[in-house]
């Protein structure tokens, strides 16, 4: 599918009544679940994806080109419109992230999500204007080929100042992006501050405010366009594998030899291949 024509289909999603759910995968087969399921798009994880690969996240420790590589497979399996979690767009300047954006729309990706993150623990919000300007030379490098997430992790960064998220997000959407996205806010009130500052462009939420998790419905009627899991699904699957284990090392070999049949596994890799 053309660029431009799968930004006209993964938008459409943002823009229509009550938005989407947007779970993350993290390999073939939860892609494949998840499009069975009956989700109309889905996205990566880039915490999900360095814990599979057994490196932490945030820290440039996973590749520009393993992460297109593992979008890709989602891509192809699923079927599905994919969203890149591609961190701070690899790479230190506003060109370097171009680059990213240009080579995310080359492999089909649907999205892509550029923070204000540095990698550097000492200093991991970037200043404000190279933030923005990050952003609008995205939009540029996209041409309207694929949507851009502009987004501040102020919140999980422990700088708990909603008045500069929303004045990094308004830039954001002043320079083009095409969704704003703050993981976390403190609670419902800082959500819907956040969606009006912004208002009309869509806004995605992680799961739901900091303070307690909302449903769908609650989410939807407070404005949030576009809800999505990050690594959740990803941890919930490692807290069955943890009772498991469990299990196991209790020397209970049938509590440990439960989950979803291969025979059902083998339906899903079929779908996906056909």
């Amino acid at each position: 599918m053309p660029g431009s024509e799968l930004f006209e289909k993964f938008m459409a999603l943002h823009t229509r009544d009550g938005g989407f759910v947007m779970p993350n995968a993290w390999d073939g087969l939860s892609a494949l679940m998840l499009a069975d399921a009956g989700f109309e798009a889905i996205a990566t994880s880039s915490a999900a994806l360095a814990a599979t690969l057994g490196v932490a996240d945030g820290r440039h420790a996973v590749s520009r080109e393993t992460h297109l590589e593992h979008a890709r497979l989602l891509a192809t399996v699923s079927g599905l419109p994919v969203n890149g979690d591609f961190e701070d767009g690899y790479g230190d300047s506003p060109e370097d992230v171009a680059a990213t954006v240009q080579a995310a729309v080359e492999s089909g990706l649907a999205g892509i999500g550029i923070e204000d993150t540095s990698g550097d623990p000492d200093q991991p919000i970037r200043d404000f204007d190279d933030a923005v300007a990050r952003v609008r030379r995205a939009v540029e490098a996209a041409k309207g080929r694929i949507v851009i997430t502009g987004r501040t992790d102020n919140f999980i960064q422990g700088r708990p100042d909603l008045d500069d998220t929303i004045r990094r997000l308004t830039a954001f959407a002043e320079a083009g992006a095409d969704v704003l996205y703050a993981p976390y806010p403190p609670d419902l009130e800082a959500l819907g501050a956040i969606v009006s500052a912004v208002a009309p462009k869509p806004v995605n939420v992680l799961v739901s405010p900091a303070d307690e998790v909302l449903t769908v419905a609650e989410l939807q009627k407070a404005g949030v366009k576009r809800i999505s899991l990050g690594p959740w699904l990803y941890t919930h699957s490692m807290g069955a594998l943890a009772e498991a284990t469990d299990a196991l090392v209790a020397g209970n070999l049938a509590a440990a030899a439960t989950g979803l049949s291969f025979e059902r596994i083998g339906e899903l890799l079929a779908r996906g291949k056909n």
